[in-house]
């Protein structure tokens, strides 16, 4: 009579197949791509041999792409914007989550405010789950040298006259502005996360404090702010990735323009391949892109690491 297999073994070989068409779903939308995109970048691909053999080149592509100027222009770009998005995102989601996480607290005393905080908290996840096409198109619209925004600071006397803030190129105008409508969209992602930092803080602590007289900036510089270090670090980390491979945004609001003044590493990859029809260039540009982020996707992976140990 023939043995029955082990349950365990039999358990294995379930979770086996069932993980298989992940797998290959995986294999197929990432890593197959990623190896073309590899090969691609140390060949010299254009219209007339995409359909064909590559020729292999290894890293002239690299090498022409890194002595050029648009490519260190386009890094300086990504540079300014990736620090833009980091620094409003991450401070304005600090202070949006203090302000939020205060009013729960005293659910007894404060209606109004608990309503006014659950609407505020919303409104956030409204932000941050919009579309960009959608968030950039209205942003676009706002920004236009007749848009509200001027319209707006000219009456409150912030500025002389209307500016055309995505077709300015001078001090990066431009680009800061895309940047920072970029960062108007991680706010909320970042105050989600403090938010639930905050609220997880004993308030043993506080509490004494306060009874020994500190000030709430005491309260925040030594007790709140310590304890919300590791979940600013991932932030951190989480926040630079996102802007370095940021595109849709620069895509609906300027198109890398005007001229290259808001051409990034990601669009400048888009521009080389899909404008100028340099598909080696634009994927040597992708590879470095790709790099880049993973240098610091590594940071996130040790940071999440000291955290749970």
């Amino acid at each position: 009579m023939k043995k029955s297999r082990d349950p365990l073994q039999r358990i294995k070989h379930s979770s086996t197949l069932f993980a298989a068409p992940a797998a290959l779903f995986l294999f197929a939308t990432a890593i197959y791509p990623l190896i073309e995109l590899i090969r691609m970048s140390l060949s010299r691909v254009t219209v007339s041999n995409i359909l064909r053999t590559w020729p292999f080149v290894g890293l002239a592509e690299f090498k022409q792409l890194i002595s050029s100027a648009q490519f260190i222009e386009a890094l300086i770009n990504t540079l300014i914007y990736t620090a833009v998005v980091l620094i409003v995102g991450i401070a304005g989601g600090l202070l949006a989550a203090l302000v939020l996480s205060s009013t729960p607290r005293s659910r007894g005393s404060g209606g109004l405010e608990v309503r006014f905080s659950r609407f505020v908290f919303g409104m956030m996840v409204f932000v941050w789950m919009l579309p960009p096409v959608v968030a950039g198109s209205l942003w676009k619209f706002l920004l236009d040298k007749e848009g509200v925004v001027s319209y707006v600071l000219a009456n409150l006397h912030v500025i002389a006259q209307p500016v055309p803030w995505l077709v300015q190129a001078q001090n990066h105008t431009a680009l800061l502005a895309v940047a920072v409508v970029n960062a108007w969209v991680v706010v909320p992602f970042a105050a989600l996360v403090f938010r639930a930092a905050i609220l997880d803080i004993p308030p043993d602590p506080i509490d004494a404090a306060q009874i020994d007289g500190a000030t709430r900036l005491q309260v925040f510089r030594h007790i709140t702010l310590p304890m919300l270090r590791s979940t600013f670090l991932i932030l951190v980390v989480l926040t630079i990735v996102y802007a370095f491979r940021s595109f849709d945004f620069i895509y609906v609001m300027t198109s890398g323009g005007p001229g290259t003044a808001t051409t990034t590493l990601p669009y400048l990859s888009y521009r080389l391949s899909f404008e100028n029809y340099k598909f080696g260039l634009g994927a040597a540009t992708a590879v470095i892109s790709i790099v880049m982020v993973l240098a610091t996707a590594l940071l996130y992976i040790r940071a999440n690491r000291e955290e749970v140990g």
